[in-house]
């Protein structure tokens, strides 16, 4: 059997490949904390990371029979969060002769209220930043060839490559200008290999994750974002977390610098594309074919 431990190693590994600080995310609700919402209990320790780190706006959380038991269910497809607790069992000591009682570590699964259906539950307000649009930003963004479309206020950031869309939440609850377009130049990056545009096999081809070609491909997506933040002069209030989420892939991939070389020159064509300009020049080296 898997020990608790392994299944939240995996998960916590899981997750900082996504990023630095996977828990952390630049837009959010009022009130970020997790709870249960059948008892109203906030979750602790590092079940407050765990459940954090899906991206919901609504704090609210419950077991699959919790949900159940309220009337509605959970979605189809909808994956499961993880969350530990202490319990204890009785043992004797084989060389006292007494009885003892030893905590050992277990975990159940909650979901979400969005990944649910047929469920009340309190709805909490995004927390509302003035949004003062950055023009160099936007300019990039409006001057885009062939842009795939983009609609906001989701629950997550991310990019669907069958209708070629990409989703962000709205711009008004990220911490910052800076912040929103940080994001927001990782899912267009990711954009850029849709069929219609650079044909990047990361996007094409299905990937599992935390495969070679899902890690290049996120890693692609990011070096994208660090170049279009540098162009537009915001890389300064971006570049730690951004280098650090580049830092957490290469960590994955040091063992591996071809992989690196690709996805460097893969990011650069996507920004290209992303500014349209003539692909080229004396960092071509960098492009070498996919299987080289």
């Amino acid at each position: 059997m898997v020990s608790v431990y392994e299944v939240i190693t995996d998960r916590i590994i899981e997750l900082l490949e996504k990023g630095s600080v996977p828990w952390h995310r630049p837009w959010g609700g009022a009130d970020k904390h997790p709870k249960n919402l059948v008892s109203g209990r906030e979750y602790r320790g590092i079940n407050v990371f765990m459940l954090s780190a899906g991206g919901y706006q609504s704090p609210w959380w419950l077991s699959y029979k919790q949900a159940k038991e309220r009337g509605g269910n959970v979605k189809m497809g909808e994956r499961g969060y993880p969350v530990v607790y202490w319990n204890w069992f009785n043992t004797r000591d084989d060389e006292t002769g007494k009885n003892e009682k030893r905590p050992f570590l277990r975990y159940y699964t909650l979901f979400n209220v969005v990944q649910c259906e047929g469920i009340d539950y309190p709805l909490t307000r995004a927390t509302v930043q003035d949004f003062a649009p950055l023009e160099v930003c936007e300019r990039i963004i409006s001057e885009m060839p062939k842009p795939p479309r983009i609609e906001h206020g989701r629950e997550r950031a991310c990019y669907e490559s069958y209708s070629d869309t990409v989703r962000m939440p709205p711009r008004e609850s990220f911490d910052s200008p800076e912040s929103y377009y940080n994001v927001l130049f990782h899912e267009l990056t990711h954009s850029t290999g849709h069929k219609s545009r650079l044909a990047r096999p990361g996007i094409l081809e299905a990937s599992v994750f935390g495969s070679q070609r899902y890690s290049k491909e996120e890693l692609v997506a990011e070096m994208g974002a660090a170049f279009l933040c540098g162009h537009t002069g915001i890389e300064n209030t971006v570049i730690d977390n951004s280098a650090s989420y580049i830092a957490s892939w290469l960590g994955r991939l040091r063992n591996d610098s071809r992989l690196v070389v690709h996805a460097a020159g893969q990011a650069q064509k996507a920004t290209d594309y992303i500014l349209n300009k003539k692909q080229g020049g004396e960092d071509e080296v960098l492009n070498v074919p996919e299987e080289a």
